[in-house]
């Protein structure tokens, strides 16, 4: 039988293992490279090639964008696109990006559009987005335009419609998130008070070709809401957005009531709204579903029997999730067989009041929730982890958390009542002195959250890699 301690270690290497597995499967400047390809002659795209264009009809090639992994998608572009083209076809650029994700780029700039953690609009980010709109509205017929689009898209890409301010567009997205609003909710509203969200860049593009390259964080990859669907002409209506607004409470709430009334005026004034000007196509080149399949590979790789899903729909709240994986691993310890679960999703999680909240995230959250769960039952061989795969978890440095019965034992030792952190959002501090935070820093990708049950754990089969 082997020492509890080194099963314990054995599990947690595997599950970071899986884990990151599943990261590498998703990094930006590899699927970019995989999906675009270039002679001196054309740019195809696709995997396989789904369009082709031949650069001698191709005056200028402008590339803008936004997103948590626009600065390896830049990278990525940058080393497919070769030299003389760049220079033939006036290669030039604009990407906003977290201000921890800017590197050193030759061709097209990336810009820090705010700071690391802060996921909401900036006035950093309404500059950016008008020099985007700028160089949409600048290109000629005979340009390429391509997109470069990824999670994080949306507070990347602020630019308020009149009558609505950056600040009423903090406001809005902050009530939102801390009311347990989904992705689609969120964006709903959003893409009604801006005017590059739901299709706007699409509108104002000037160019002959508009091609926009995706890496999806939402979960059955609708196009529309992939960072409000800016290249995608929306299906939502100011309606949808006002029927998000009341059934939060946003009047009794106290939002700007501007935000109403912009909604208000549009549902009566709506006229016949200007088609796109250019051929447009948008390519999803990664999702949620790539990064589970490649964590799934490597677990099967190190032996273990593995079942695995992507949520095709949005999830409901990070706690319930988070039980849910707790009695999974339950069930999955009875058989003396390593078994590896892997899930992908995106969980909500309803904030508690400013005045007690802590500190954490989604993923944080979750795993404090099958902690609590397991606390007097934990099994020592199993070990549930779950992380974000932008490695942003929350106003976190950390990607998210794992838990198994040490983490536990040090717990108890230290007196921490789960349910108190978890009802403070304080998920952070529960874990950092237990040393069960999983930080990777800046990914430069964006798809979603991957989650780990393991249990019995194994040495690797002979010849495994």
């Amino acid at each position: 039988m082997a020492d509890r301690d080194d099963v314990n270690q054995l599990a947690r290497e595997h599950a970071i293992e899986i884990w990151m597995a599943g990261l590498k499967a998703v990094q930006a400047d590899t699927l970019v490279q995989r999906w675009v390809r270039a002679t001196q002659d054309r740019l195809e795209f696709g995997d396989p090639t789904e369009l082709t264009l031949d650069l001698g009809s191709v005056r200028k090639i402008v590339v803008v964008g936004a997103g948590k992994a626009g600065s390896g998608m830049v990278a990525g572009l940058e080393k497919v696109i070769p030299e003389q083209v760049a220079r033939d076809k006036q290669l030039t650029g604009w990407v906003n990006v977290p201000k921890d994700c800017v590197q050193p780029t030759r061709w097209i700039h990336l810009h820090g559009a705010r700071p690391a953690g802060c996921n909401e609009p900036t006035p950093e980010a309404v500059y950016g987005t008008e020099q985007i709109l700028e160089l949409v509205q600048d290109a000629e017929p005979s340009d390429l335009c391509i997109c470069l689009l990824s999670g994080g898209g949306s507070a990347l890409l602020p630019a308020p419609i009149a009558g609505i301010t950056l600040e009423d567009k903090q406001a809005v997205t902050r009530f939102l998130s801390a009311a347990g609003a989904n992705i689609t909710e969120l964006n709903t509203v959003r893409k009604q008070l801006s005017r590059i969200k739901g299709g706007g860049l699409l509108r104002y593009c000037r160019a002959g070709w508009l091609v926009s390259l995706i890496i999806s964080d939402v979960l059955g990859d609708p196009l529309d809401v992939i960072a409000s669907g800016p290249t995608v002409p929306d299906t939502s209506t100011p309606e949808d957005a006002l029927e998000t607004l009341n059934k939060y409470g946003g009047r009794e709430a106290g939002l700007p009531q501007e935000i109403f009334r912009v909604l208000e005026r549009k549902m009566a004034n709506r006229g016949e709204r200007v088609g796109p000007q250019c051929q447009f196509f948008n390519f999803v080149i990664g999702n949620n579903r790539t990064a589970v399949d490649a964590a799934a590979a490597r677990a099967r790789e190190l032996g273990y029997q593995v079942e695995a899903e992507s949520a095709r729909e949005p999830e409901g709240f990070a706690e319930d999730i988070g039980r849910e994986l707790a009695k999974t691993a339950l069930q999955m310890v009875a058989s003396p067989d390593p078994r590896c679960r892997i899930s992908g999703g995106e969980p909500v999680v309803r904030l508690a009041p400013p005045e007690i909240r802590g500190l954490g995230g989604r993923n944080q959250q979750l795993v404090l929730a099958a902690a609590e769960f397991l606390w007097e039952t934990m099994p020592p061989e199993v070990i549930i982890l779950s992380a974000g795969t932008d490695g942003e978890d929350g106003p976190t440095d950390a990607a998210g958390a794992f838990v198994d019965r040490a983490v536990i034992e040090q717990a108890k030792e230290l007196g921490f009542s789960p349910s108190d952190f978890l009802y403070r959002n304080d998920a952070y501090h529960f874990f950092e002195p237990l040393g069960s935070l999983l930080r990777t820093g800046p990914t430069h990708t964006n798809v979603c959250d991957v989650r780990i049950v393991l249990t019995h754990p194994c040495q690797p089969p002979q010849g495994a890699h």
